[in-house]
């Protein structure tokens, strides 16, 4: 019995129980909230359900606890049911139903986890989306990391999930890397609102392999010719830095395009004719304070470019007529603006505000004896992507991007990241699906089945403790993808860890000697083969392998 199996139980008794007493059973919530105590000598599982309806049906909270535990532990697989408190409800299961969740997730495997609250659902995904102008740097990588975790787990709930990268090949920014690369080409310093480093070099040599005569052309042609080579050698590096981080992209979407297609055109006109635009100064604005946002945003400039904001308009736009239900755009801690004046784009269309969704991400330092690290040997000026692999590799990197909140500034030890000790999240959860493998072969050595498993024997602490952590494992992915956040799952598999190495410590799981295989250990190798199946599916969500040596 999994946690959402005892709460599905326990709706069932309470609405039985209070409709038997001609209460309103209305007052019940849809989905009743089990948890695992702090303190394990007081049950498996505890619910407030009592607290939470008494009130409304005209009863004390203690009684109608009362009721529930008597109708409970009549139920199959309930073991006890007592009241603590003012009108919590403890529960133990019995052993059999524990073990249960073993059997569920023996029979799963793989599919272990997945749900169904996002069926039907399609969602755009646009995550890291660096300029092409320089190898990425943590902040993206970071993105990376998440964004491909989120949409693993966004996956399982059958949501239809697009990874898209915007390309964003328009504007100044790439006229400044053009230009760089025409001053690295003749040898001449970086400009001064430029870029530098020995990439910006590399690329520069290359466009000249391919064009021996680039610096031959008139001006204009030849940072036309700078700006094309250049932009693609530079995303083409960028596109094999994340595959080999192990992030690819379904779209790649080219900011360019939506100029030359007229789509910005067109989304301005839908704008101006709705009379969400307005004209001051030379200008038009976006009357987006309108719609929430706290300040009216220019989308014409007076000079008649187009402002950064006008593509992000058409762009949505355009995910939209693709079919998108909802359009999750990852950016960086300096992109706060952008949730007022995306919302307000779509409000504008006189679309849902809520097809858009902005998650910001905080900043990634990386430290080496305490000292931060801020000079890339190959950017020149920040830390990128191959720099932090090339250290710690892809496993420790992506993992340490994941683990905690995007909300929260991170800083990356070097040393720790790299160590193989306990102190290692990565390489604890690693360690211990290697554990469980060897095991596995261990059994399969010495001829052991695991047929038929009695999980009526797992009925010491650690085995206990064990189960109720691999039956949270659904609730944690439901968590994670309705929460947009996948730092939930890297936690969830360091307690799991850490439950089977407590387990791993008290239980002896294989005979030993002349002792002939009983019950017990069948038993508890099934519930190895669980274990083990858990961690994998968690570090498969994560972009991270599950070594079965270390």
């Amino acid at each position: 019995m999994t946690p959402a199996d005892l709460a599905e139980l326990l709706r069932g008794t309470a609405a039985k129980v209070l409709a038997e007493r001609g209460l309103d059973v209305s007052v019940l919530p849809e989905t009743l909230t089990v948890e695992r105590p702090r303190n394990p000598e007081h049950g498996d599982y505890a619910t407030n359900v009592a607290m939470q309806v008494a009130k409304k049906v005209g009863t004390n909270p203690r009684e109608l606890a009362g009721w529930l535990a008597e109708a409970l532990t009549a139920a199959a697989g309930i073991d006890s049911a007592d009241i603590a408190g003012p009108g919590f409800l403890n529960i133990r299961l019995a052993a059999d139903a524990q073990g249960a969740i073993v059997a569920k997730i023996l029979e799963e495997g793989a599919a272990f986890g997945a749900g169904h609250t996002l069926d039907g659902k399609k969602i755009n995904l646009e995550f890291v989306s660096a300029n092409p102008t320089g190898p990425i740097h943590l902040g993206g990588t970071r993105w990376a990391a998440v964004g491909d975790a989120l949409g693993r787990i966004l996956s399982t709930q059958g949501a239809a999930v697009t990874r898209e990268y915007y390309f964003n090949d328009h504007g100044a920014q790439i006229d400044r890397f053009s230009r760089s690369l025409i001053a690295a080409a003749k040898g001449e310093p970086a400009p001064e609102d430029g870029y530098a480093g020995a990439y910006i070099a590399d690329i520069a040599a290359q466009v000249q392999s391919q064009r021996p005569d680039v610096l031959e052309l008139p001006a204009g042609e030849q940072q036309e010719v700078f700006r094309a080579i250049g932009v693609d050698l530079m995303f083409a590096h960028i596109k094999r830095t994340l595959h080999e981080f192990g992030v690819d992209f379904d779209v790649y979407f080219h900011e360019n395009s939506l100029f030359e297609s007229g789509a910005v055109e067109k989304a301005v006109e839908t704008l101006k004719d709705s009379g969400n635009l307005f004209q001051e100064d030379g200008a038009w604005w976006l009357k987006s304070t309108d719609f929430g946002d706290d300040k009216d945003r220019v989308v014409i400039k007076s000079d008649g470019n187009a402002a950064y904001i006008a593509g992000d308009i058409a762009y949505f736009q355009d995910k939209r007529s693709r079919g998108f239900d909802l359009c999750i755009y990852m950016l960086g801690a300096d992109h706060h603006g952008y949730i007022g004046r995306l919302k307000a784009a779509a409000a504008a269309f006189g679309d849902d505000p809520d097809t858009v969704e902005v998650l910001i991400g905080q900043m990634v330092n990386l430290v080496r004896d305490g000292v931060a690290v801020k000079m890339s040997k190959r950017a020149g000026t920040v830390i990128t992507l191959d720099d932090l692999v090339e250290a710690i590799g892809v496993d420790a990197s992506r993992y340490a991007m994941i683990r905690s909140s995007v909300d929260s500034s991170i800083d990356i030890d070097l040393e720790l990241w790299t160590s193989t000790g306990n102190e290692n999240p990565v390489y604890y959860v690693q360690y211990a699906h290697a554990r469980l493998s060897a095991i596995a072969r261990n059994a399969a050595d010495l001829g052991i089945a695991v047929t038929d498993p009695d999980f009526s024997l797992l009925v010491s602490e650690q085995e206990g403790d064990l189960i109720r952590t691999l039956g949270e494992y659904p609730r944690v992915v439901t968590s994670a993808a309705n929460l947009r956040e996948p730092h939930r799952i890297a936690r969830y598999l360091e307690e799991l860890a850490g439950a089977y190495h407590r387990f791993y410590g008290a239980c002896r799981i294989l005979p030993q000697g002349d002792e002939e295989v009983g019950p017990l250990h069948i038993a508890r190798l099934a519930l190895c083969d669980a274990s083990r199946q858990v961690l994998s599916n968690g570090l498969a969500l994560l972009g991270v392998s599950a070594p079965e040596q270390m």
